[in-house]
């Protein structure tokens, strides 16, 4: 993958869906939002910043896998890689059952039967899924052209909303009894969990070309070109549609653009953009999915089998994720279970932050223990700021997540012990 592939990829799996509710979702809170917004743009900026630092040392495929391993052995690695894991193929059946709702207003017979619902969710599922298995050029063609579309109804509202911009749409500062430190933590716990893929690159730096130089940045770049979409989005729609609408809208860019043109079209476009913003995730997350496990099983943390690569992809990682992201969305819609799957969903936000965490955990053991081969001196100080800030956002991603994500979360973590220990079993005995 060359550099505008590998930062499409990061900024796709970064700008999912959830964009599209952002906007109503912190409304309530007021436009002091926006300044919760600012503050973890830098907090994901920093955590980049850290990933392309270690890219730079470690430019081989499985990312933060790789970094715990590196600094804290193997137990550290097969977290990393298990949690990370666990956290992809669930997203990917939240991704493609949310996408359901908006194939609805596209194609209304789509909803009208519970058995045609999951249907389309395992479609979504499997095209990108198809795609990773034709090789990685169609997986950065797919991307690259997802992208593209699906930012173009996005920057119309997030740069061309700026002419039709209205102050005295923008509601009050601060909307609601809390204070202003209140109001920016509350908001930011809905926020939190939008700027989750910006590992994207690291995990994948064995596809991209020149990964040394390019992981780095094309992190940098996909994170920060999310972040200006975020935020000009959100400012946009804020300008665009009175508050008290702003509130209660169940399509805010829907709504958004219908007060910049006028009529009814706005929600289909919408709803276009959504689609190929969902399909374009799960096709980045799907690869995403296959390469952590695959360079943990090169490494013999995981079933050797996922190291299997066909046309530069891990073939059988991609199959088992897809099959157990669709027996989750099976199960979604035969049980009716929408309480246990929104429960896991919030899980997999705890999940991703462990590997965070152990990565820049990771960064400061390089550069406290002043190990030269992977720090430079000159750095050293600006390095040591910067992963410290990166720690606290991913600490912060973790109190965000919630209590009950948390303690479910710590399940899903310790379970996985018993296969680090068959695995670390099976080892020792090849060796002895």
């Amino acid at each position: 993958m060359s550099l505008p592939v590998a930062t499409c990829l990061v900024m796709g799996n970064i700008i999912g869906g959830g964009i599209f509710l952002l906007p109503a979702s912190v409304a309530p809170f007021g436009t002091i939002s926006l300044v919760a917004f600012a503050v973890l743009t830098l907090g994901a900026i920093a955590l980049a910043l850290v990933f392309g630092r270690l890219a730079e040392r470690h430019p081989q495929t499985g990312g933060p896998y790789v970094y715990a391993r590196a600094a804290f052995g193997d137990f550290a690695g097969f977290l990393a890689a298990y949690s990370y894991w666990i956290t992809t193929w669930v997203s990917n059946a939240a991704l493609a059952v949310a996408s359901v709702g908006y194939l609805v207003v596209l194609f209304p017979a789509v909803g009208e039967h519970t058995w045609s619902m999951c249907l389309a969710a395992l479609t979504v599922q499997w095209l990108p899924a198809l795609a990773n298995l034709a090789g990685t050029r169609y997986v950065g063609a797919v991307q690259l052209v997802s992208t593209v579309l699906k930012f173009a109804p996005l920057l119309l509202v997030a740069v061309g909303g700026l002419f039709f911009f209205d102050p005295a749409n923008l509601g009050p500062f601060r909307a609601t009894d809390q204070s202003a430190v209140g109001a920016v933590s509350a908001a930011a716990a809905i926020l939190l969990f939008s700027y989750l893929g910006v590992e994207s690159a690291a995990v994948s730096a064995g596809e991209v070309r020149d990964p040394a130089r390019n992981v780095g940045r094309a992190t940098i770049l996909g994170t920060a070109g999310a972040a200006t979409v975020y935020l000009l989005g959100t400012l946009s729609v804020f300008g665009l549609v009175a508050h008290d609408t702003l509130v209660t809208s169940q399509a805010p860019f829907s709504d958004a653009v219908n007060a910049m043109f006028g009529g009814s079209w706005g929600g289909t476009l919408v709803a276009c953009a959504a689609v190929i913003s969902m399909t374009g995730a799960l096709n980045g997350w799907t690869l995403l999915s296959a390469q952590t496990p695959y360079a943990a099983a090169k490494d013999g943390l995981f079933p050797k089998v996922f190291g299997t690569k066909r046309r530069g992809v891990p073939v059988v990682g991609v199959g088992v994720t897809v099959v157990l992201a669709s027996a989750l969305t099976v199960y979604n819609y035969t049980a009716a279970a929408a309480g246990v799957f929104e429960t896991l969903v919030l899980v997999t936000t705890f999940t991703a932050t462990v590997p965070y965490l152990l990565s820049t955990a990771a960064q400061i053991y390089f550069l406290v223990s002043g190990q030269g081969e992977r720090v430079r001196r000159g750095r050293l100080v600006r390095d040591a700021c910067v992963a410290c800030l990166a720690f606290g956002f991913s600490m912060w991603l973790v109190a965000g997540s919630g209590y009950a994500a948390v303690h479910q979360g710590v399940l899903f973590l310790f379970a996985g012990i018993l296969v680090h220990a068959v695995m670390a079993a099976r080892r020792k005995r090849a060796d002895a």
